[in-house]
């Protein structure tokens, strides 16, 4: 299931993206009794909150939409939100392909390196990001984003893929100026709408091996990063096992686990050309779509 949200006058509305269209779940919901599959959540707050017969309640009212185009409505024509708008925590992993680690002359990491980004940091597919006016050295990082679907805490590494709810495609971009005065990534990871999510968030029983997925970022056109989540140096499992050993987890919590090689940073430095108003950036994984955004000035 594809699941998105998108912009109305009264603020964000869940849909699922179709063959035919993008279901217009409260509208559907309003139209189509689903028996006895319980409550249709119209959020996804509601569907974390509601787990296996939430999601099961989804699916009936797919079943039983199919063939109504009033409920359906052109993805071309929405603006979209974040796929994941409310996260309590944005966990973010640093260093974690081997490739990246190496072209930027880290060590590899003994364990996860764990940061965070806020919730100023998110933004959508197709929405303008904004280069901070306190950096001028803006870098792109096409990551696999995992979500939580159910409170986790001291979680095992067999276990771990069972409290995930899906996968989404990220941009964990970062100011490396800023990132770099100190010992913590903070203050260059977190400025606003530096964590773009999008388009959609994809249940995870469409996603056979989230450790093994095509991931690649394009600037204008050009392919700057291509890689495969195998090339991970700590897997999902093993993200989400040791996150738990820190903090509990709770349904609608966002990780990024990684970016691989071809970032700007891992460029000789007389080559390293960051991000400049007008460019369009296009990050792209398996099975979870493009995301894109095009920075401006802000």
């Amino acid at each position: 299931m594809d699941l998105l949200t998108y912009k109305e006058a009264e603020g964000l509305r869940l849909g699922i993206r179709t063959a035919s269209g993008v279901l217009d779940i409260e509208a559907a919901a309003g139209k189509i009794a689903v028996g006895s599959g319980g409550a249709v959540p119209l959020t996804l707050q509601q569907l974390f909150d509601g787990g296996d017969a939430a999601l099961a309640s989804l699916q009936l009212l797919i079943n039983q939409a199919e063939g109504d185009r009033t409920l359906l409505k052109e993805e071309a024509g929405l603006i979209l939100g974040p796929c994941v708008p409310n996260p309590g925590k944005i966990i973010c992993i640093g260093l974690n392909y081997r490739r990246h680690a190496e072209e930027t002359n880290m060590p590899i990491p003994a364990y996860p390196i764990l940061f965070n980004k806020f919730a100023n940091a998110l933004a959508a597919h197709g929405e303008e990001v904004p280069l901070p006016r306190s950096s001028d050295k803006i870098d792109y990082e096409a990551e696999l984003a995992i979500v939580i679907g159910k409170t986790a805490k001291y979680v095992s590494k067999e276990e771990a893929l069972d409290y995930v709810f899906g996968y989404c495609t990220a941009n964990d971009l970062s100011a490396r100026d800023l990132q770099t005065r100190t010992s913590q990534w903070l203050a260059g990871k977190s400025c606003d709408k530096f964590a773009p999510l999008g388009p959609y968030l994809v249940t995870k029983d469409e996603v056979e091996n989230p450790n093994d997925l095509a991931i690649s970022c394009k600037v204008n056109g050009e392919l700057r990063q291509n890689s495969n989540t195998s090339d991970m140096i700590f897997n999902c499992e093993e993200i989400v096992s040791y996150i738990s050993q820190c903090m509990t987890l709770e349904p609608g919590d966002v990780i990024l686990t990684g970016t691989p090689e071809g970032v700007v940073l891992g460029y000789p430095p007389e080559d390293q050309v960051y991000l400049q108003h007008g460019d369009v950036v296009t990050i792209e994984i398996e099975r979870l779509g493009a995301l894109t955004n095009r920075m401006v000035t802000e």
